[in-house]
């Protein structure tokens, strides 16, 4: 049974295998054709030559306070920002998903930001005017992304018997055997990461994320204090909320996502594509800003004092026990054995990591048409796609950093893989809806 509730929100190795070998697969790779010249001089590292000086000194990048924005705050706290021309760079905490939203709506223009840390289907969806005010279009870009790995899945304590884990099914008796209120599961932002991943979660097993069980928005610093007090019955959400929940002895983690999707994209940054266009060179140093700073927090020397800041209060504001997967070590709380050197470790630049590859963002909109919250206008988001996803961005920014061409990837999309065994081709995402049992949509 519920107590008074806390205050909620209303927020609404990674190697491509895909070989583009059809008329389809050319049509639809075609913008990206002129990107491969391989054999580009690169410049030396650090090096801004004047053709690469960025229009301004001067960023404001936001971010959400959990260990997915390491990249971020390590390019601050690094001077990788100040080494690429960006010496008045600055980084700007958000309180939620929705406030993020909100701010990039505004831009720099308004009071708001031109760039931030995202959910990785969020600038798609406001580039459709799916989850703005008033559903207006905000043309957006994602030049990069921040992580792959490292968030999961925690349930309370009162699944315990039922030894909940990536399998549902073990649970659909009691879900639907409860009276009253149904058992809350809760997520970050509507038709977000992870939202759609606990949703397919669920669903795997037999579970309706709409009508066996009540799924909610809660922004992730109020996940555990309201699973503390009955309100919520599991989350999905990023480190450092799952070590808390075990440290408070109020739920365990049934399982940590890469489980599920292996080398899954989880972050991203993305920028306004009106400030963008206007700053080319300052959004190329960004990119290449954030490069180095992922390389820097995948060195494993560097996880510890990496942790270290992280948990200051200026950013994730927890101890750094709270944080302790990002070494690898999953400790599930539920007597399970505790992993060392976890292969789902959250990661930064290996396996691809930043690398932005479009067949994630196929999936996700495809996710959010498998539950209503877009229509199944495919034509529409495969526009969407080839507008937001930049990877020419990425692969210019890698020129200026440096990046060896080994680190950069020769193939630019990847089938994906799920724990179920379903496959997802984002060329036949018709094909992928039509062979899932629950869903909102007819296809």
């Amino acid at each position: 049974m519920s107590c008074e509730p806390l205050t909620l929100s209303n927020e609404s190795p990674q190697t491509a295998t895909h070989e583009p070998n059809t008329r389809q697969d050319h049509a639809w790779l075609s913008r990206r054709g002129f990107l491969f010249s391989a054999g580009a001089v690169l410049a030396q590292p650090g090096y801004v030559a004047a053709a690469d000086t960025p229009e301004t000194t001067a960023v404001k990048v936001g971010f959400v306070g959990q260990t997915d924005a390491a990249p971020i705050i390590i390019a601050k706290e690094k001077g990788f920002f100040a080494k690429y021309g960006l010496k008045d760079a600055e980084i700007a905490k958000q309180p939620s998903w929705g406030v993020t939203r909100d701010n990039l709506e505004l831009g720099s223009a308004g009071g708001g930001l031109d760039i931030a840390m995202v959910l990785r289907p969020m600038p798609f969806l406001m580039a459709l005017g799916a989850v703005t005010k008033g559903n207006k279009k905000i043309p957006m870009v994602v030049p990069i992304q921040l992580n792959i790995d490292g968030q999961g899945i925690t349930v309370s304590n009162e699944f315990r018997a039922e030894n909940l884990r990536l399998d549902t099914s073990v649970m659909k008796t009691k879900v639907m055997k409860a009276k009253g209120e149904k058992y809350k599961f809760a997520s970050t932002f509507k038709g977000g990461t992870s939202d759609l991943m606990m949703r397919y979660w669920l669903a795997a097993g037999g579970v309706d994320p709409d009508k066996d069980v009540e799924s909610i928005i809660v922004p992730g610093p109020q996940l555990v204090a309201n699973m503390k007090v009955g309100n919520l019955s599991g989350f999905c959400v990023g480190d450092p909320w799952h070590n808390r929940a075990i440290r408070e002895k109020i739920g365990y983690t049934a399982f940590v996502s890469g489980e599920m999707w292996k080398d899954h994209p989880e972050k991203a940054l993305t920028m306004r594509a009106d400030w963008a266009s206007k700053n080319p060179k300052t959004a190329q140093a960004v990119v290449a800003a954030i490069q180095e700073a992922q390389r820097w927090c995948d060195q494993p020397e560097n996880r510890t004092d990496l942790m270290q800041i992280l948990s200051q209060r200026a950013y994730c504001n927890v101890p750094v026990a709270d944080m302790i997967r990002l070494t690898g070590l999953v400790d599930y709380g539920d007597g399970r054995p505790v992993v060392k050197n976890s292969p789902y470790v959250m990661r930064f630049w290996k396996a691809n990591a930043s690398y932005p590859f479009e067949n994630a963002d196929i999936w996700f909109l495809t996710e959010n048409v498998r539950w209503g919250f877009l229509p199944p206008n495919f034509d529409a988001i495969r526009k969407v796609v080839t507008e937001v996803n930049r990877q020419d961005i990425w692969r210019s920014a890698a020129k200026l950093a440096s990046i060896p061409t080994s680190d950069i990837p020769k193939k630019i999309v990847r089938d994906e893989v799920f724990f179920d065994g379903l496959k997802f081709n984002m060329n036949n995402p018709v094909a992928y809806l039509k062979g899932l049992e629950i869903k909102r949509v007819s296809v």
